[in-house]
């Protein structure tokens, strides 16, 4: 190695290190080490062991994606593996999916990946897929595509500026977090689409009518049967080993009022029928 030169995998640690508003002192007090060490580190003057990078990796909370990459910018052996979920090791996982999308039911449930990309869904995810362009679902529905753009749930959101605004914030501060580039693409993207024609702006006189509710932006679908109004919650796999096992996540949608639930009930079993 030039040690005139900074390396990348100190470069790389680096710009996490700044991501997460880190000093060299607090990091290197994070990962066991010493300021003077991390420096040495990032400048290049001296290079970590595959031990160290991974230590700072967890200090920096690192996703295991990245991981791999400050490994291998240190000319390391990757740590993690990347598995599809249709290889044999991940049949656990795939039933444990299963299982969740069908008890979940009769309310809206989907598998996402890092990007967001649609995996699976249940059988309830029709009372927000309904309608949805095949432009929007090929070569895979992504759930940010489905939702902000024009021509997908937009145009059926009661209170789509709420909705907007908080997905783009998610969006933009996930993006900042990871560094990620094909995230920040995605965020750039759905910023810019346009208004749904006819989306429907609540005025201030309707939303001091509109009762209390626990959730600030609650998802406000206006289908056939009525508004329905619906918070999500989010599930991750606990201490994943694998880089694909811990992209995943599972978005469950609950009902935030009665006449929701009852609605969905019906849905369901009209499915069941």
């Amino acid at each position: 190695m030039d040690v005139e030169q900074p390396s990348r995998v100190g470069a790389l640690l680096r710009e996490w290190r700044r991501r997460r508003r880190l000093s060299q002192l607090e990091l290197a007090l994070l990962a066991d080490s010493s300021a003077r060490h991390l420096s040495c580190v990032e400048t290049g003057r001296a290079r970590p062991s595959r031990a160290m990078v991974l230590r700072l990796s967890a200090a920096l909370d690192v996703p295991l994606r990245e991981r791999n990459t400050l490994l291998m910018a240190a000319d390391y052996a990757p740590a993690y593996r990347e598995s599809s979920l249709d290889d044999e090791d991940m049949a656990s996982v795939r039933t444990a999916l299963d299982m969740m999308l069908a008890a979940h039911e009769p309310y809206p449930a989907v598998v996402v990946d890092r990007l967001w990309n649609v995996l699976t869904g249940n059988r309830a995810m029709s009372v927000l897929m309904d309608g949805i362009p095949p432009h929007l679902l090929d070569p895979r529905p992504n759930v940010y595509r489905l939702t902000l753009h024009p021509d997908g749930l937009a145009g059926r959101l009661a209170n789509l500026d709420e909705v907007r605004a908080l997905f783009l914030e998610r969006l933009r501060r996930q993006a900042d977090a990871n560094g990620d580039a094909e995230l920040r693409a995605l965020y750039e993207e759905v910023r810019d689409y346009p208004a749904p024609t006819g989306a429907i702006t609540p005025n201030a006189d309707a939303r001091t009518t509109t009762r209390p509710s626990p959730i600030q932006v609650p998802l406000r679908v206006r289908t056939p049967m009525g508004e329905l109004s619906m918070f999500g919650t989010m599930a991750t796999f606990g201490a994943p080993g694998d880089v694909t096992l811990s992209e995943l996540a599972i978005e469950l949608f609950y009902p935030l009022d009665e006449f929701t639930a009852k609605a969905l009930r019906a849905l369901g079993s009209g499915a069941a029928g």
